[in-house]
């Protein structure tokens, strides 16, 4: 087992194109071509965290916040984050994060969070624009089934709750073969019309390079053509917090106490009660402030997030409950997430949640 095969089961959940143009996710120590033993799986790095990986015989620790945020320019021990790498690489550890990628996905940290406080009909609150890409190819019409499930099972044609999207039309193409070619139609030198399918796919842009190596490989052309253009459209799959609702109205003072128990928090702060009961519940694990307007739009009665500042409380307006419950708090169960995810595909693997608390919050 390498470090790469592990960190793949999450990038196939959370592909690192997802990341915030600020982030730093990834592989940040180590080698991806590393055998692992066993992997250590924590909110954030300390040292105390690389310790515990020793104990455990851990060469692998996958973080969700990045230890590495803004460039190094020397190790010297000077700051926990100098003597967390040093380290690692004294011990031959390597060091992984999943950030703001695995935020920005349905099954990411803020799914995690909606399953903890039982949310139901469930979307990404503010979908991520500029994310799909529409790929047109051209097939001969008797061949175009196989490339359009090729294409279908390499993750295109999939529109909201529907897949195995697509569009075809009919029409002629021509080309003429040249030197050093073996063409599947037509002759070398001589030009050729072909009657053939035009076949449009939607495709999310991080599955951009498998779904054109699908169809390169089932077309029967040996260069065959195709057209990727970038779309503007939202995608629901993808972007930041999510809303959902409860199973039914709930008194908004009982969700409190409920949010408490669940982030197993002593105090959350909050804007004033202006309803008495709420179903509609907005959610953004971390700092969430900049999706307000987001959930005021989206009808939310009340936002669960972290790291609220006082002016953006007043942001609130009366339309619904703000709730500061913690950053850590209400990225906690990313842990149990990435754990989930990485079993799954290698049940019998080493694989260890951090007991070590890493919040530097506390409670009086």
């Amino acid at each position: 087992m390498t470090v790469h095969d592990i960190t793949s089961a999450i990038e196939n959940i959370a592909p690192l194109s997802l990341q915030e143009a600020y982030d730093n996710a990834g592989l940040l120590v180590g080698d991806s071509s590393d055998t692992i033993r066993g992997a250590l799986i924590t909110l954030d790095i300390t040292e105390a965290v690389i310790d515990e990986a020793i104990a455990l015989d851990c060469n692998l620790i996958i973080s969700h916040h990045p230890l590495i945020f803004s460039g190094l320019k020397r190790l010297t021990g000077q700051n926990e984050v100098q003597r967390c790498v040093a380290k690692a690489i004294r011990n031959n550890i390597a060091i992984y994060a999943a950030h703001t990628n695995l935020d920005n996905v349905e099954q990411g940290v803020n799914g995690k969070l909606a399953d903890k406080l039982e949310l139901v009909q469930r979307r990404i609150l503010s979908p991520a624009s500029e994310s799909l890409c529409k790929i047109a190819t051209f097939v001969p019409g008797l061949l175009v089934q196989k490339v359009r499930e090729a294409m279908f099972d390499a993750g295109a044609g999939k529109i909201g709750n529907y897949d195995a999207c697509s569009f075809n039309s009919e029409g002629y193409g021509s080309f003429r073969a040249g030197e050093n070619t073996h063409p599947f139609v037509g002759q070398q030198h001589t030009i050729h019309y072909e009657p053939e399918v035009k076949l449009e796919v939607i495709a999310p842009r991080y599955k951009l390079s498998e779904v054109i190596e699908a169809l390169k490989s089932a077309h029967p052309y040996e260069e065959p053509a195709y057209d990727c253009v970038p779309l503007m459209n939202r995608w629901d799959r993808t972007g930041a917090g999510m809303v959902g609702n409860l199973a039914s109205e709930t008194d908004v003072r009982d969700f409190l106490l409920k949010v408490k128990q669940v982030l197993k928090v002593p105090v959350v702060r909050h804007t004033a009660i202006v309803k008495t009961t709420i179903q509609r519940v907005a959610i953004c694990g971390g700092s969430g402030s900049f999706l307000i307007r987001e959930a005021i739009n989206a009808g939310a009665d009340i936002f669960i997030t972290a790291d609220v500042k006082y002016h953006e409380f007043m942001e609130a307006g009366g339309k619904l409950v703000i709730v500061d419950a913690g950053h850590y708090e209400t990225e906690q169960y990313t842990k149990e997430l990435m754990y989930e995810i990485i079993s799954k595909k290698f049940p019998t693997f080493a694989l260890h949640i951090s007991k070590v608390t890493t919040n530097p919050i506390q409670y009086l």
